[in-house]
């Protein structure tokens, strides 16, 4: 999100709309501001709402447009400067808008056209830009191109979609992720053929290596950039190009070539860059935008393709590395015994800066709508530690060198639901894993202990509000339960309180915004082998700044190797520091050296 910032040179960028989507030519890293490739989008942080879980009003307890238009003012004094809106487009909710049935309407639970362009205007009048989720490397089952695609073989939609006749035979396996027997390959009897879905067969692969599809999904982005919209987050667009002869591959070769991992197959198609250049010089270059890529199969190795400007293709991307830590290899979002090492997680990100110290943009995030609340996940949403654990992992958000994504309700310090019972899930990923479980005879309390931790359902519980019924957020019946802790646990509370982590968030905000060493500055790791503390030190124009986090519930010793007692203590989420070589548990301290 493009951050209004009070520097007198920042405002003036950001005010005179001089922003440009193309990639960047010279490296970011910089020893000062004037010598620093600035661009809007690096000095934003992104602000996500799930529009479904919002904000509902009309009563039917689905979010929608006009619940987001009467909270604008809320947005607003947050500080953040763009929203990543997840899918509104018409859809039949396979995957809660991920199907895209008409990419040029409104979906119906959401609103109309008119409640879109109010919104954008509200948005733009506030300063606030709004990017728009892309997601075509599938459609819904619905969608016209492919009702007409699957009508029959001669039909001039065929090869909008990737079919394989059945006379040749079953086709070699890709995987279908939210299918209970694992296949990407679903069979249809209307043609005698199977179609490709990397997810639902409720979300048909569309056929990119077609050049009236790229035209299409091009000619539908300007439609939305002539509206006035500000970029596209692109789904799972690593994904797009195919190898339309669907070889065999050997678990050897997958090893060999991929790491063992489907998705860096599926993120390695032939032609993949050039439909990106052409998506560049048809539609990006054209228009003041931001442009994201969903990085599934992304590495470091692969990653400057994407981003580095000479390559003329997008902004940056987000990288699935970090959010997939801890995870049990081979099993399904199972977090390892002992949980997430602190030593792992900072060695990772730390890698993920070093990629792009020279050339190229990173972002960072912690939560989304496909992850859990970055509390549980990562911090402690015990009563005890939950605001301590929240306002750390928001320190580190903020203060490292990559364009923050914050997701909705985290600024709450909103943690997991922890459903008990597969009834109460919403989501397919879930539903489809546990049937696929119970089919092969596995261990479902296991998974669903697995699950209130890392299901992506406890990040699309309900934005509260404050503590009237259903969390402010519904006079109607939510589309899903509202956390219990909503009492608590809310908007209207958080706003009597300066200690909050509502007001935390919006003073580290600030924070950002009045210092361009959070954004551009050096970064350095420090105390390298502690397993409690994450300490970094930002560089940039003869300032010096360090962050210390605490990533623990005892107190934890720090061995940064710089005196501190003269800093200045720029933020601290105790209120104030007790000690420069002693943290607190879940202590974050921010001091200006």
């Amino acid at each position: 999100m493009s951050q209004m910032r009070r520097l007198l040179l920042a405002a003036a960028i950001i005010s005179s709309a001089i922003f440009s989507c193309q990639p960047n030519s010279k490296p970011v890293i910089a020893a000062s501001v004037d010598s620093t490739n600035r661009k809007w989008w690096k000095e934003a942080v992104v602000y996500q709402i799930y529009p479904r879980s919002f904000k509902d009003f009309d009563g039917d307890g689905i979010g929608d447009l006009k619940g987001i238009i009467s909270r604008l003012d809320y947005i607003k004094s947050l500080g953040v400067d763009v929203i990543w809106l997840n899918p509104i487009y018409a859809s039949p909710n396979a995957d809660n808008g991920y199907d895209i049935s008409d990419y040029e309407n409104i979906m119906k639970e959401f609103g109309t056209m008119q409640d879109f362009d109010s919104l954008l205007h509200g948005l733009h009048q506030r300063n606030i830009k709004l990017v728009m989720d892309l997601v075509v490397n599938h459609s819904s089952n619905e969608h016209k191109w492919f009702l007409q695609s699957r009508n029959s073989r001669t039909n001039p939609y065929r090869d909008y979609y990737h079919w394989w006749n059945a006379e040749r035979g079953k086709p070699a396996f890709r995987p279908g992720s939210f299918e209970v027997d694992g296949s990407g390959w679903r069979y249809d009897s209307l043609t005698n053929a199977y179609y490709l879905h990397y997810f639902s067969y409720k979300q048909p692969d569309l056929n990119w290596e077609n050049p009236k599809v790229r035209q299409e999904i091009f000619r539908m982005m300007r439609f939305w950039f002539d509206k006035g919209i500000d970029g596209f987050r692109m789904d799972v667009i690593p994904f797009i190009a195919k190898d339309t002869t669907f070889p065999v591959i050997t678990q050897k070769e997958l090893d060999e070539k991929y790491g063992g991992a489907w998705d860096h197959y599926m993120a390695s198609g032939p032609h993949l860059h050039d439909y990106l250049k052409e998506m560049n010089t048809e539609v990006l270059s054209k228009y003041n935008c931001m442009s994201v890529a969903e990085g599934a199969g992304v590495t470091t190795a692969t990653a400057h393709d994407f981003v580095d400007e000479d390559r003329h293709e997008l902004n940056m991307l987000y990288h699935f590395e970090g959010v997939s830590l801890g995870f049990v290899p081979g099993k399904f979002k199972e977090i390892e015994p002992g949980g997430i090492k602190l030593i792992a997680f900072r060695n990772l990100y730390s890698k993920w800066d070093s990629i792009f110290e020279e050339r190229g943009w990173g972002t960072i995030y912690l939560g989304n709508h496909d992850q859990p609340r970055m509390v549980t996940r990562w911090g402690n949403d015990s009563p005890e530690w939950r605001e301590l654990s929240s306002k750390m992992l928001t320190t580190f958000l903020l203060t490292m060198r990559a364009t923050p994504y914050y997701y909705a309700g985290d600024e709450l310090g909103m943690n997991n639901i922890k459903f008990n019972s597969i009834e109460e899930y919403k989501d397919i990923e879930s539903i489809g894993m546990y049937q696929q479980i119970k089919n092969n005879g596995g261990d479902l309390r296991e998974f669903l202990n697995d699950q209130k931790i890392t299901a992506r359902d406890n990040g699309r519980t309900p934005f509260q509000w404050d503590n009237s019924n259903n969390a402010g957020f519904t006079a109607g019946t939510p589309w899903i339960k509202v956390n219990p802790n909503y009492k608590t646990v809310n908007v209207a509370g958080e706003e009597k309180d300066s200690m909050s982590c509502l007001n935390y968030f919006r003073k580290l905000i600030k924070l950002r915004k009045e210092n361009l060493v959070f954004v551009y500055g050096k970064y350095q790791l420090l105390d390298k082998d502690n397993p409690n503390v994450y300490a970094y030190t930002r560089e940039m124009d003869g300032k010096k700044v360090i962050v210390l986090l605490n990533f623990t519930s005892k107190p934890a010793s720090v061995n940064a190797g710089i005196n501190i007692d003269n800093g200045r203590l720029l933020m601290d989420n105790y209120g104030k520091a007790s000690s420069a070589s002693t943290l607190r548990p879940y202590e974050a301290a921010v001091y200006q050296l």
